[in-house]
């Protein structure tokens, strides 16, 4: 399917769809669904390279086998510096500027400290770094950040890992129409791909999953089916949808039309 490419950090990409790499059943399911995603972006934590968590250098060097994009991130980190310390590791490490920046201010529902997140941001683009910042669906917020320089806004569509999907469209709707020019991907809570379609429709930029593929009954279909609806929601809304309507309208015109009557 066909749409416009989305241009990020001074990089092109055709797929709107990127993908984390922890939880799935195994190093060949991870490469098997991101061979069907066709996506071009990866999230990788510094933690995943650590023997113990299942990863290290056999599980970086199955990354680097894909060709992607490497955007590194900043899980587990609960205040602005120690976001700021990983952030500059993963830089010498993964050899990117790109960073996720996350900053967890709540264990329990993983909810971004957008103060922190803020803090953190505004120093690493002034560092150099392309800054994806995580964040909760305030605008005020998203618009911080934008100011800061960060190279993506991506708000939440619910907790992580819940799969609920948009919990506040209208929120998501309010972030679009108010930063237009601002790149906006919605990072976290995506459980189906009628979810991710249904936030591309809304003209955010892009998608970021998990757990929705990794943990599904099949993820390699299931990666194959988010890309179907990343794009059909992204074509969807540069087709521009018609607008809704309070009352019915019928698509055949009847004036002027002859009627027959039966005696």
């Amino acid at each position: 399917m066909n749409f416009l490419p989305l241009l990020v950090a001074g990089t092109t990409l055709s797929s709107r769809l990127f993908l984390g790499t922890s939880h799935y059943p195994s190093p060949q399911v991870l490469s098997d669904a991101v061979a069907a995603s066709g996506t071009q972006v990866l999230t990788v934590g510094l933690r995943r390279l650590q023997p113990e968590s299942g990863g290290g250098n056999s599980f970086w060097q199955r990354v680097q086998a894909m060709k992607t994009h490497i955007l590194p991130n900043t899980a587990g980190c609960h205040t602005a510096t120690e976001a700021i310390t990983l952030a500059q590791m993963a830089r010498e490490i993964f050899g990117t500027t790109w960073i996720k920046l996350e900053v967890i201010g709540d264990d329990y529902t993983l909810q971004p400290d957008t103060h922190a997140t803020l803090d953190a941001a505004t120093t690493l683009a002034k560092e150099g770094f392309a800054v994806f910042a995580y964040t909760t669906d305030d605008l005020v917020i998203a618009q911080k950040l934008r100011d800061a320089g960060c190279a993506a806004i991506m708000p939440w569509a619910a907790p992580i890992g819940t799969g609920r999907g948009p919990l506040n469209p209208y929120a998501l709707e309010t972030m679009r129409r108010r930063l237009p020019d601002a790149v906006l991907i919605v990072d976290a809570g995506l459980g189906r791909p009628s979810h991710a379609s249904a936030v591309m429709e809304l003209g955010f930029d892009a998608v970021l999953l998990n757990t929705a593929v990794a943990q599904a009954g099949d993820p390699v279909r299931m990666a194959k089916a988010f890309a179907d609806g990343v794009a059909a929601g992204r074509a969807a809304y540069e087709s521009t949808p018609m607008p809704e309507r309070a009352a019915a309208q019928a698509s055949t015109p009847t004036v002027g039309v002859p009627f027959w009557h039966a005696s």
